[in-house]
């Protein structure tokens, strides 16, 4: 583009060019060829920018004006020299001198500036609309006037426009002023709503109000994130740690007891305590039953509970309404297998049990169920460190240490008379010489029924050793005592057909030592009685019994 001779101008050329002057945007003269004829100093500029290949845009819009006749607009690009620019160009044909006005506004910081405003809109429009929380805003009515394209809380946006907020707000009335309808900025705030299907949502909520020129007030907006997941897995999990803590408690009481049965009394008050409930009791398998091992609080009238623990083992941990109670039971394992249950109680006005109490009790059970186990091995290892291997009698031990010692203490107590029994084999050697060990193994057992059979159920029967047994007769006058041994002896005559030679038959012999609870006797001098009057019973022939005097001398012992 070339640019003409200013001093080809007229005189109104020479008005053209006072007009371009007071333009505040770039304007040139342009002849019809297309040469400037003249420019105002920000057209100077903007030429000086664009360079003469840009420029050379222009003749294009000026053949439309003076084609038209008219004045003609047109929105160009051109390239710039660092980058495009946007130029609204208006040309205004005129005959004067062959002159014609050209204005070129620069738009591009308004292009710029207008697209970027379109991209915020499109972003935020797109962010609004993806996103899992919800915008909001109220109207100066108190009412929603926008809610997000998604919805909230499982309403529709077109369900909640026009909607009062506190009628979503659980207890509206006792927060103040809602957040959706404040008067100053607020962060983080978390309320209660409720859900279009009546559940209730946990959510935090951050707002602004929306003031006018005047300062008045005219709604307020926000943005709610729904939270109720993350106060659900709180709850859970400050649930947990409250489980946890209560077990530890628990297990650490049943840990500070030694005798199996303070441990299992402890766990039944330290969970009854734990879970508030009135009472509670732990019961252990026996054979193909169970029995109640420890009880804590008010009594459970309903004493047979197969019917619970059956149902404990298929469910878990079940609720139980039994008259105006609430029952809640827990099956006990170890290694998959039934070894006992825990059942707790409350009455009706504590309502039923919450699903923490039941996960507690669960807890409980498991480590029960190791307990459960570790009693039974515990009475398992007791009982046959307390009863003889062959016959299953108390062994010498637990009847010297723990059985006579007890029984004397209740004769005194209750002014009792006893007896003590010491019954010894006669020709037990002949028969595990003649006909082998396992015989005489057999005469032992023949032996026990026998002690068993003639004995009643207050009485106590023990194998000592050998071929050594004793029984203790219970509550038992004196003159009756002489009657019940002689019935022992006659009886005793069936373990002549055991016999290893039948010059030598099986038999007994029986001291007999009498107990009086008005006359001082030790259990050694008891005993000592009972086995002196044996042996004087073997060195008169054997077969036979006798009974001690009180204060009856030790002699030494006889030979079989």
């Amino acid at each position: 583009m070339s640019v003409a001779d200013p001093r080809d101008a007229g005189t109104d050329s020479e008005a053209l060019r006072r007009l371009l002057a007071g333009y505040p945007h770039a304007a040139l003269l342009m002849t019809t060829a297309g040469q400037i004829a003249a420019t105002n100093e920000r057209a100077a500029r903007l030429c000086s920018d664009l360079g003469q290949e840009a420029a050379g845009e222009f003749p294009s819009v000026m053949a439309e004006a003076m084609t038209n006749g008219a004045i003609a607009v047109r929105s160009l690009k051109v390239p710039g020299r660092e980058s495009a620019v946007s130029l609204e160009v208006t040309v205004v044909p005129s005959a004067v001198n062959g002159l014609h006005l050209v204005f070129a506004r620069d738009v591009t910081m308004e292009r710029n500036l207008r697209n970027a405003l379109l991209e915020s809109r499109q972003r935020f429009k797109d962010l609004v609309e993806i996103s899992s929380d919800f915008a909001w805003e109220v109207g100066s009515d108190g009412t929603f006037a926008f809610v997000s394209p998604k919805g909230a809380l499982g309403f529709a946006a077109a369900a909640l426009v026009g909607r009062r907020p506190e009628q979503l707000v659980i207890n509206a009335d006792d927060d103040g002023p809602l957040p959706f309808l404040t008067d100053r900025p607020l962060e983080e705030t978390e309320l209660w709503l409720r859900r279009e299907d009546g559940s209730i949502a946990s959510v935090v909520m951050t707002s602004v109000p929306v003031i006018d020129e005047a300062g008045r007030w005219r709604g307020a907006r926000g943005i709610c994130r729904d939270v109720t997941a993350e106060r659900e897995r709180e709850a859970a999990l400050a649930g947990a740690r409250s489980r946890e803590q209560l077990l530890n408690y628990i297990v650490r009481t049943v840990r500070d007891e030694i005798e199996p049965a303070d441990m299992l009394n402890a766990a039944a008050a330290g969970t009854a305590r734990a879970l508030g409930a009135a009472g509670s009791q732990i019961f252990l398998q026996r054979g193909s039953g169970f029995a109640a091992a420890a009880a804590y609080g008010e009594t459970l009238d309903d004493s047979d509970p197969a019917a619970w623990i059956e149902r404990a083992a298929q469910a878990g941990v079940v609720t139980i309404a039994s008259h105006d109670r609430h029952l809640l039971t827990a099956a006990t394992r170890h290694r998959h297998q039934v070894n006992g249950a825990i059942v707790l109680w409350r009455t009706d006005d504590r309502g039923p049990w919450a699903d923490d109490e039941r996960a507690l009790l669960q807890d409980v059970a498991n480590q029960l169920g190791i307990a459960n186990e570790q009693i039974a091995n515990h009475e398992r290892i007791l009982r046959l460190s307390r009863t003889d291997g062959l016959t299953g009698l108390l062994n010498r031990r637990a009847f010297y240490e723990d059985e006579l010692p007890r029984r004397l203490r209740r004769a005194v107590i209750d002014r009792n008379s006893a007896a003590l029994l010491y019954v010894d084999l006669d020709n037990f050697k002949r028969v595990n010489d003649v006909l082998g060990h396992q015989r005489g193994d057999d005469a032992l057992l023949a032996v026990r029924d026998l002690l068993l059979d003639n004995a009643r159920p207050g009485d106590t029967v023990a194998r000592l050793g050998g071929d050594e047994f004793t029984v203790w007769l219970d509550r038992i006058p004196a003159d009756a005592v002489e009657a019940r041994v002689a019935a022992l002896l006659e009886a005793s005559q069936s373990l002549a057909s055991l016999s290893g030679d039948a010059s030598m038959p099986l038999g007994l012999s029986i001291g007999v030592a009498l107990f009086r609870p008005d006359l001082t006797d030790s259990q050694d001098s008891l005993i000592a009685r009972a086995d002196q009057a044996m042996y004087e019973v073997k060195r008169a022939g054997k077969g036979g019994y006798r009974i001690a005097d009180h204060h009856m001398a030790v002699a030494s012992e006889p030979q079989e």
